[in-house]
């Protein structure tokens, strides 16, 4: 008995370790087990799914129901591709999935389920990865072929201060301060360049932090939802920067919502700004697999990002507005950069989603 229950148990643990998502369901498609992967990817938990049917957490898309009760009764595999998933909360779903029979008393149906969407995320998330680190090389360089030059201009400028005048200062001056200037919109550039200050730090409790500040900003004239999941654990981070992180995503969301309103001039359409976060498990971020994560969505109901930029904001110096320096959104992905997690955009006329992906666990 107590072998049997080690075998169990070592099969769980393999299971739960791996992306594919797993479903096992009774003859009657009532749920035994998820694994983690089967939780992220249906957006629901075992706990939650205690005395439910696939039924009730899967719409009937594609047949996907048929196709289980037809191989419940039948005893038959079947094997669907680009299948659509379309979950009760409304989240739609590109899934390979497989069913088969397992031979067990009572008969239990097993649901492998592969989206087809994942790897599609990973190259996409590889793409901004090594546009991050190609960003980070041009600029680097292009700061020092910019700093070199501005240090020689300002140090002759105060060299020439202390020939002339009083009156003839103020030229000289004007090149000391355009020269400061223009060094601080480098280092600016650059992101933050000191060490990370880690410390246990809470997601909340920063998402928080960012809306206490724009609700004085706003002065009231935008409206915060918020949806959080509080089972997130704490995690290692440099709160200060995160916040900063958080601050130019959504200060740029709320700038939009704004114009967004002015533009249509429509007063009845409130400014509307979600902060919503999810766990995800055995989430892949980039090309790093991690146990534990976390997904952040900030969410504008403004214009919308002109799709020539969507792909390119992330860049330094590209903005979609006419007084944006085009910095934020560069030096939010530097810092989330940092903590090894991802800032990616979905954008349509009338709900922008930042979507900031980080990993809840230690990492070297």
């Amino acid at each position: 008995m107590a072998h049997s229950l080690a075998n169990a148990n070592r099969y769980k643990n393999m299971l739960d370790n791996l992306t594919t998502a797993i479903v096992v369901l009774e003859k009657n498609l009532a749920i035994r087990y998820l694994n983690p992967a089967a939780e992220s990817l249906l957006e629901t938990s075992m706990a939650r799914s205690t005395g439910l049917t696939f039924g009730d957490i899967l719409l009937d898309s594609d047949g996907a129901l048929r196709t289980l009760r037809k191989a419940a009764e039948t005893g038959r595999s079947y094997t669907r591709r680009e299948t659509e998933f379309l979950l009760a909360s409304g989240s739609r779903r590109i899934v390979d999935y497989s069913v088969s029979l397992l031979d067990e008393n009572p008969i239990a149906l097993l649901v492998e389920i592969q989206p087809r969407d994942r790897l599609l995320r990973i190259s996409r998330e590889e793409g901004l990865i090594a546009q991050q680190e190609t960003t980070r090389t041009l600029v680097r360089g292009m700061a020092h072929e910019i700093k070199n030059p501005l240090g020689g201009i300002r140090g002759a400028a105060q060299l020439l201060d202390r020939e002339l005048s009083e009156g003839q200062r103020e030229y000289t001056r004007v090149i000391i301060e355009e020269a400061d200037r223009l060094r601080n919109l480098v280092d600016r550039m650059l992101g933050p360049n000191k060490a990370l200050k880690l410390a246990p730090a809470n997601i909340h409790e920063i998402l928080e932090r960012v809306r206490t500040l724009l609700e004085a900003e706003s002065k009231g004239r935008v409206l915060f939802k918020r949806d959080y999941d509080p089972s997130l654990p704490e995690f290692s981070g440099d709160k200060e920067l995160l916040i900063q992180a958080v601050l130019n995503i959504a200060r740029n969301a709320m700038e939009a919502a704004f114009e967004s309103r002015a533009s249509q001039r429509n007063e009845a359409k409130t400014p509307t700004i979600t902060f919503r976060t999810r766990a995800l498990r055995q989430v892949t971020i980039g090309p790093r697999r991690h146990r534990l994560g976390c997904r952040v969505d900030i969410i504008d109901n403004g214009p919308g990002i002109a799709p020539e930029l969507r792909q390119n904001i992330f860049y330094p110096m590209i903005s979609g507005r006419a007084n944006g320096t085009g910095l934020g959104l560069s030096i939010t992905q530097s810092i989330i950069g940092q903590h090894h997690g991802l800032v990616e955009c979905e954008s349509e006329p009338g709900q922008t989603d930042f979507i900031i992906l980080l990993p809840l666990e230690a990492t070297s």
